[in-house]
């Protein structure tokens, strides 16, 4: 018969090895036994550990034992915010509704009940193995590394604010085998001939001038859905990008300020994208007059609404034009996608954004004037956009022929 493991008493605890590498430590706190297991190679390490956490029981620095369980505390980040870790900012509405749906596909149904303060770095370990072969329900999928990527970013997150607010010791995700890392899918970039075509594919539609601006400015989608004439100066050839739509569930669609101050910016217009906005707008002074596009009228007299929308949606049947009514974000994303992908399969509207940003790049613009034109910063276009690029840039290897040539030419 094989002998039970031997337990080792120190002070108000003790170790027990569980299998080979595998401690379990017991000491109390607050008068109440805890347990924690660590990876270890032998009992001298475990012991070491063990005395850690005693002297962490004793300091007061081990959090007072509760029965929070994974799925309270997140509930309770989210209603904190969301707050991240540096920042410590409140997040968007929508980007907390984002978040909410991958805690409640994702972990909930899985670890929410497990009180967090017992918590394993193992548990979390085999809910990663477990999503890794999991089926989307949307698109019939595995899910997207990327996908993996913002699970563990998120779940880190809610565990590093139980840390902060004294609710767990240390957070459990920092122990894990296998940290899962997940690159944003690149889509599709168009050459310049390529953007021709796709943009006469419009012509002579409602939506041209909307994708048309797209393509000439590369801003997202709720920010060019967002635009007022107020931010249009036809003399100053400029276009100010102030606000974006956001939809949310509680409120609906609602206006809001760029994340950041990077998001704020006045971008420089081509003559032909400037004709082109006035000529829409021209179209809108015509409906406020009530004349037809024939009808000889100084068009410079008729005065839009102070907070007219530049693509509004289209008025509805027995109703006026209402300048402020939003155009539908995903509405105009399914209409595009169905019409582009004729010509190009898998092009999205968003991809209007890398098209504009890639092709600036392959012309030798500076990454930080194409950052500043687009509202990104310049390491998410050297980690993302720059790989897009399809023209090869010879001008590190005409650097290094000429270096070669003055160096080492006898």
């Amino acid at each position: 018969m094989s002998k039970a493991p031997k337990k080792r008493g120190h002070g108000d605890g003790s170790v027990e090895q569980r299998s080979p590498g595998v401690w379990r430590l017991r000491y109390r706190v607050h008068k109440k036994m805890q347990s924690e297991t660590v990876h270890c190679p032998g009992k001298k390490e475990a012991l070491d550990k063990l005395r850690e956490a005693i002297s962490k029981a004793k300091s007061g620095e081990v959090a007072e034992p509760n029965k929070v369980t994974l799925g309270e505390l997140i509930d309770i980040w989210l209603d904190a915010g969301a707050p991240g870790q540096r920042t410590r900012k409140e997040c968007t509405e929508r980007t907390r509704d984002r978040y909410r749906q991958l805690f409640n596909q994702h972990i909930k149904p899985t670890l929410g009940d497990r009180p967090v303060q017992k918590l394993q770095s193992t548990e979390i370990d085999k809910l990663y193995a477990a999503l890794k072969s999991k089926v989307s329900d949307m698109t019939g999928k595995p899910l997207a590394s990327m996908t993996l990527r913002h699970i563990h970013v998120v779940l880190g997150a809610v565990l590093n604010y139980g840390v902060r607010k004294g609710i767990l010791i240390a957070n459990p995700q920092k122990r894990i085998d296998i940290v899962p890392t997940g690159e944003s899918r690149l889509g599709i970039a168009l050459t310049e001939d390529e953007l021709a075509r796709l943009l006469g594919a419009f012509k002579g539609r409602a939506m041209f001038p909307i994708v048309a601006l797209t393509a000439a400015i590369g801003a997202r989608r709720n920010e060019v859905l967002a635009l007022r004439w107020s931010d249009f100066d036809a003399e100053k050839r400029e276009l100010k990008i102030e606000r974006a739509w956001e939809p949310s569930k509680k409120h609906g669609m609602i206006l809001k300020r760029p994340k950041t101050t990077r998001g704020l910016r006045t971008i420089s217009l081509h003559p032909d994208t400037v004709a082109m906005l006035v000529k829409h707008r021209q179209m809108y002074q015509r409906i406020v007059a009530g004349v037809d596009d024939g009808a000889t009228i100084d068009l410079s007299l008729i005065r839009l609404p102070q907070d007219a929308l530049i693509f509004p949606a289209n008025p509805v049947a027995g109703r006026d034009l209402d300048f402020n009514r939003w155009t539908d974000p995903r509405n105009l994303t399914r209409k595009f996608g169905a019409r582009a992908a004729k010509l190009f399969p898998g092009f999205t509207f968003h991809m209007l954004r890398h098209t504009h940003t890639t092709n600036l790049l392959d012309r030798g613009v500076p990454v930080h004037q194409v950052a500043a034109r687009v509202g990104d910063s310049p390491e998410v276009l050297l980690r993302v956009y720059a790989r897009l690029t399809r023209k090869k840039n010879n001008l590190m290897e005409e650097a290094m022929n000429a270096l070669a040539t003055n160096v080492l030419s006898p």
